[in-house]
């Protein structure tokens, strides 16, 4: 068993202060997790923030990046806010507004979360009427919409830091009705379902080019998210690229994401493909749909969930991991790893005992946001402002997301992404890439065109063409 799995070490032969410490380094990994809009924390080191060793390894990846913020991890989020505008999710000058307003008050989970909520609710309330009375038209209130589903997600992923970390849930629904309103304003209008899923359902929005003909099939992407993202990062990272293109494309929220997480307090599961699987069912009865090219991409930790899925559901053509994550439990700091073993009671005990105790403020909140996706007693605790007192069963959750033994068994074509200065799963990418037994390509964003970083924050449209330009090959009639 790799340590990826679990570590064999003596959990009590840690010391409280090296377990702290590991924490403390890893904070940005940690608080930034894998959700493409997440920010790491400030006590990050500038560069990484993923543990002693591989921060030693990793250059500075600030470098060549617009400095929004002092603290990398906000500045980190505001570059994915100010990189949406080119997809026109959000709006430079709103972004920078906003980045004005934080820094003036002190940059801080509290700041951050009520400036970027006001925005969202103030392009989220109906604009007044347009000249001479008339009715605003759709389009205005389409993409008003849209960047208040921008800017609600960039506050809800600070909630929990906030004095009122109940609100959590209601910022969520906050940023749904502004998507909501988006996808109903579109023409053609999205097609909204809800498909079922074990006990409940899974939330689709499926986009369709305008003016195509609804009986013509055609290629159709699924996108996939991260940990921490929101469907408006979905448009920016694929929808918007699939319909200047042609293709369809499906959204939708899976278990530890958007409405399973927040208000049904669904975590994540370690069977994606089972996730994966109605969604291809409902769309391979579409007539506008060729069932015989229909790709799946991953968004961040998505990376890791679609690799998963892939490996058992043998009728996605292609794939596309963005980027390559093996496991994601790897991008906890070391040091905390060690301290979860196979023993749940002594796992729990030093945790409780000896390090929760010593947590500042800041670690604290890192801590809660982190575990919510992986076990909802960790998120009913975070929302009361406490931290989780059951470590090992969100921790063992987060252990079993390792792929490395399913990607070899991909049968789709596939394209791994990777970028200079990957702060979250530095190595991981090409790993996967080295695994794959399928046609592959290895493709790294870099630093030279502006699109270093995890996912790219401040280049998703080169994103997308590198992603959409091998999917047309690879898929090509």
């Amino acid at each position: 068993m790799t340590r990826a799995q679990t570590s064999h070490g003596d959990p009590s032969g840690i010391s409280r202060r090296a377990a702290l410490t590991g924490l403390a380094a890893g904070a940005g990994t940690l608080a930034a997790g894998a959700g493409a809009a997440g920010p790491a924390a400030a006590a990050a080191p500038a560069g990484t923030g993923i543990g002693a060793g591989v921060v030693a390894a990793v250059p500075d990846p600030a470098r060549g990046a617009v400095e929004l913020f002092a603290d990398p991890g906000f500045n980190f989020a505001g570059l994915f806010a100010l990189g949406a505008a080119g997809m026109r999710a959000s709006e430079v000058g709103e972004v920078l507004t906003a980045v004005d307003a934080i820094n003036a008050a002190g940059p801080s989970e509290q700041t951050f979360t009520d400036t970027f909520r006001g925005w969202g609710d103030r392009l989220a309330t109906p604009p007044a009427a347009g000249r001479h009375g008339r009715e605003v038209p759709s389009q205005t209130r389409r993409f008003r919409a849209l960047r208040a589903a921008q800017y609600y997600a960039q506050a809800l992923f600070h909630v929990l830091g906030t004095e009122r970390p109940g609100d959590e849930q209601e910022v969520y629904l906050a940023g749904r009705r502004a998507w909501d309103t988006f996808t109903q304003l579109c023409s053609p209008a999205a097609v909204r379902a809800k498909v079922p899923y074990g006990g409940t359902h899974l939330p689709v929005w499926f986009f369709r080019p305008g003016g195509a003909d609804p009986s013509e099939p055609r290629p159709t992407v699924i996108l996939t998210n991260g940990s921490d993202g929101q469907n408006v990062d979905m448009w920016t990272y694929g929808v918007s690229a699939a319909l200047d293109r042609g293709w369809n494309a499906l959204v939708y929220e899976g278990p530890g994401q958007g409405q399973l997480l927040f208000v049904e307090g669904i975590p994540f599961t370690n069977r994606w493909e089972r996730v994966v699987g109605p969604l291809i069912d409902w769309l391979e009865e579409r007539k506008d749909v060729d069932g015989a090219r229909i790709a799946l991409t991953g968004l961040s930790m998505g990376g890791n969930l679609v690799a998963r899925a892939a490996a058992f559901e043998p009728r996605i053509a292609a794939l596309v991991c963005q980027p390559g994550c093996l496991s994601p439990w790897l991008a906890f700091p070391e040091e905390l790893r060690d301290v979860v073993t196979a023993d749940k009671a002594r796992t729990n005990r030093l945790w409780n005992d000896e390090l929760v105790p010593a947590l500042t403020p800041r670690l604290a909140r890192t801590v809660k946001k982190r575990f919510e996706i992986f076990s909802g007693e960790a998120l009913r605790e975070a929302r009361a402002g406490r931290v989780l007192t059951d470590l090992w069963t969100p921790a063992r959750l987060a252990i079993s997301l390792d792929v490395t033994a399913a990607v070899p068994k991909i049968k789709a074509p596939a394209l791994v992404l990777d970028y200079d200065f990957e702060q979250f799963y530095p190595g991981q990418p090409k790993q996967m890439y080295d695994l794959l037994r399928s046609r592959r390509e290895y493709v790294k964003l870099t630093e030279a065109t502006g699109a270093q970083l995890h996912c790219s924050p401040m280049a998703p449209q080169q994103h997308c063409d590198v992603v959409f330009d091998w999917l047309a090959d690879v898929l090509h009639r």
